[in-house]
């Protein structure tokens, strides 16, 4: 599904930020990612989906017959390659003079023409789709709704119908809870957590604790490389080596009372 080989990336000003980073990811898979603030985990998700390109190392992204080095990509290229990854940014990036339902149609511009694209020219067919996918995410309800009444519980699944929208053998997410409140924390992960019967997911997290109780899998980055990948139930003394002393703070998971 997804193949990434001796990744490295220097910043701007030359220090090299990833040095070394390697993993695969399978159909099934959700892949939490983890380190200190600044070391390059956001940096690392916009490598896999081609915004980035890192400065040695490639990225293969395979899916049914469909299999294609990222790396090196433009325009047209880049772009048929990017169709088949989803992406849900930090913040929820929507566009707040469309509605809900126009939000989620953006998830497959880069499927249709340029002309259509310019008038927003959706069959019904797929109109239908984008309202499936808000059925799914349970916001349907809303369709109509302007992006920028939304709450950020709702802004975030939201996000997720228009990745799931493009129907991506893929889907990164970059700290997709991070500005969430512990209820709409739980609510989001809890409409993510499925979607691996129809894809891989990799995220990108600060607590530790929610990548245990959501993820397959955890990978802990620390000065530029992979130094754990296994288990999502990470061992303190592990966790105290990704991130030093100061361990980010735990959210208890709220549980509904009767």
């Amino acid at each position: 599904m997804l193949s990434v080989k001796n990744i490295a990336k220097k910043l701007p000003d030359g220090r090299l930020l990833l040095r070394d980073i390697s993993f695969e990811v399978k159909k099934g898979e959700f892949v939490g990612i983890l380190g200190e603030s600044g070391v390059g985990k956001t940096v690392l998700l916009r490598c896999i989906n081609g915004l980035t390109t890192p400065d040695s190392g490639e990225v293969i992204i395979n899916g049914g017959h469909y299999a294609q080095k990222i790396n090196g990509k433009k325009g047209k290229d880049l772009r048929e390659i990017q169709r088949h990854i989803g992406m849900i940014f930090q913040g929820s990036i929507l566009v707040k003079r469309l509605s809900v339902l126009e939000n989620v149609l953006t998830g497959r511009l880069g499927r249709i023409s340029p002309i259509r694209s310019l008038v927003y020219g959706f069959t019904d067919d797929e109109v239908e789709v984008a309202l499936e996918a808000l059925e799914k995410v349970g916001v349907r309800h809303l369709a109509d709704r302007q992006a920028q009444t939304l709450s950020g519980g709702e802004m975030q699944r939201v996000a997720i119908a228009r990745a799931l929208f493009q129907e991506p053998y893929l889907l990164l997410a970059d700290e997709p809870v991070s500005n969430l409140d512990p209820k709409n924390t739980e609510m989001v992960l809890d409409y993510l957590q499925p979607l691996t019967r129809q894809m891989a997911i990799v995220g990108v997290f600060h607590s530790p604790k929610l990548v245990s109780q959501y993820c397959t899998r955890a990978i802990g980055i620390k000065d530029g490389v992979v130094l754990y990948d296994g288990s999502p139930h990470i061992s303190p003394s592990m966790l105290i080596a990704i991130y030093g002393t100061d361990l980010p703070e735990q959210p208890a998971r709220q549980v509904a009372v009767a």
